[in-house]
């Protein structure tokens, strides 16, 4: 839990930056991933040692489980922190750009499926869960909205290529970060139900 808290303020303070670009926050933040690196490791270790010295089964096997799974996601959310607070930094360089106005909505959304998804974990709610699914496609339209924008700008404006290069790559970033939510709500009922739901989601849509 205090992993899943860390990763939350990363990521929030992390797309607070592509509107206000700061060096030393952007510095501040990677150092923070360092230490949520280390509580993957931590926790890693200690589920691999409960595995070897308790060899648990049915309810609590899949506990352990789901527990390596939802570490290793948060990990990767944090470092797709990071990303976004190094394009940010990144748009300092250049043409002031405008940002487009469904980035923020598409930012506090992925931000709200990742604490929807951590919520269902510590409620072991498979219903909160599944709510999580159907935020992701909403996400992945405005990502497409938001590319088509930025690919129109480029083309308009040979200038802007470089700022809005360092946007396109912010945007697939935040997509990807609502992909590893619903990765944890996909482990969340695994944990509850027993039910590998990975990619069926995905085929019913």
């Amino acid at each position: 839990m205090t992993m899943s808290v860390m990763v939350e303020e990363l990521v929030k303070r992390a797309v607070e930056q592509l509107t206000s670009p700061d060096l030393d926050s952007a510095k501040l933040l990677a150092e923070e991933d360092d230490q949520i690196d280390q509580w993957d490791v931590r926790i890693e270790d200690t589920c691999l040692k409960i595995l070897a010295l308790h060899q648990p089964v049915a309810g609590d096997l899949r506990r352990i489980a789901t527990v390596l799974k939802i570490s290793n996601e948060l990990e990767r959310v944090a470092d797709l922190g990071v990303d976004i607070a190094e394009r940010a930094i990144g748009l300092m360089k250049g043409p002031v750009i405008t940002i487009p106005e469904t980035l923020p909505e598409m930012m506090w959304i992925a931000v709200k499926m990742l604490n929807q998804s951590i919520d269902a974990y510590v409620r072991l709610d498979s219903d909160l869960a599944r709510d999580v699914f159907a935020t992701d496609h909403h996400v992945d339209s405005l990502q497409s909205q938001i590319i088509a924008q930025l690919l129109g700008v480029m083309r308009a404006q040979h200038d802007f290529v470089e700022p809005a290069l360092h946007l396109f790559s912010a945007t697939r970033h935040i997509e990807r970060i609502a992909d590893h939510a619903t990765n944890i709500a996909e482990d969340v009922i695994y944990l509850v139900e027993g039910a590998i739901v990975r990619h069926q989601h995905q085929v019913m849509s």
